[in-house]
């Protein structure tokens, strides 16, 4: 499996919780000690929950289905913003527009308004409009473009979240459990862990633990895409067989 090693994970600062006082005692079954105000994780379970969260993942992808990934918390966003362009898979880094699963439609309407000004900058439309009119179209898609840039080729709802700090997503958590949308997170000892399918017990705050964790799971990913790739091709092999087949027959 794509796991990474306890060394690693002690490494990367996996392990540091927040200050005991911060605590949410859901946390309890993944916290191994007390140090000097602060909460450690266990790593044997941090490890234990990657994998699982890991082969979710891959089963996901493998059936071709898109995992959107989201944090808007600063020593995330790059970190997001390279793994989704790595995978080719959507993600949310500005700020969770609320609905933006609830109301899918409504926001799938605003890609489209989106991509309209997109072409209109390149089909001659703004050769007919005054500068007045072209600084505002511009404007808009900025705005647009800000929030939902990386969710422009998101069609459909996505089948999962992968998301970094589940306490600062708590939009995005409620939208996924409404929706009935499985969710695999990095879960910290200040958060609640209960209403999280795939709860990874990890320092959210941390770059280095952050980019650990995503690798593991950008690995797993592209496993599955890799595994979906062969299925398809032994499929195309298996048609083009049958048919030369048949047509020898003929």
């Amino acid at each position: 499996m794509s796991s990474v090693s306890q060394e690693q994970l002690l490494e990367a600062g996996c392990h540091f919780g927040h200050l005991t006082r911060k605590w949410n005692p859901k946390m309890a079954p993944y916290i191994f000690m007390e140090q000097d105000g602060i909460h450690i994780i266990d790593l044997n379970k941090t490890s234990l929950k990657l994998d699982e969260a890991a082969s979710a993942v891959r089963n996901m992808v493998k059936a071709g289905r898109k995992i959107l990934f989201v944090a808007t918390k600063k020593q995330a966003k790059e970190i997001i913003k390279e793994a989704a362009a790595q995978t080719n898979m959507p993600f949310a880094t500005e700020r969770w527009l609320g609905g933006m699963l609830t109301n899918f439609a409504t926001v799938r309407k605003s890609i489209k308004k989106m991509q309209t000004i997109d072409k209109m900058a390149v089909d001659g439309t703004y050769a007919n409009i005054n500068k007045k009119e072209k600084l505002m179209l511009e404007r808009e898609k900025a705005k647009l473009s800000k929030v939902l840039g990386g969710i422009a080729d998101m069609s459909r709802l996505p089948s999962a979240l992968f998301i970094v700090d589940v306490k600062r997503e708590h939009l995005a958590v409620s939208e996924a459990i409404k929706l009935n949308i499985p969710t695999i997170a990095m879960v910290d000892t200040n958060s609640d862990p209960t209403n999280i399918d795939f709860a990874i017990p990890s320092n959210d705050d941390s770059s280095k633990s952050i980019k650990l964790i995503v690798d593991v799971i950008v690995r797993a990913i592209e496993e599955g895409q890799l595994d979906r790739k062969k299925e398809k091709d032994s499929a195309e092999i298996e048609k083009s067989k049958s048919e030369k087949e048949a047509s020898a027959e003929a």
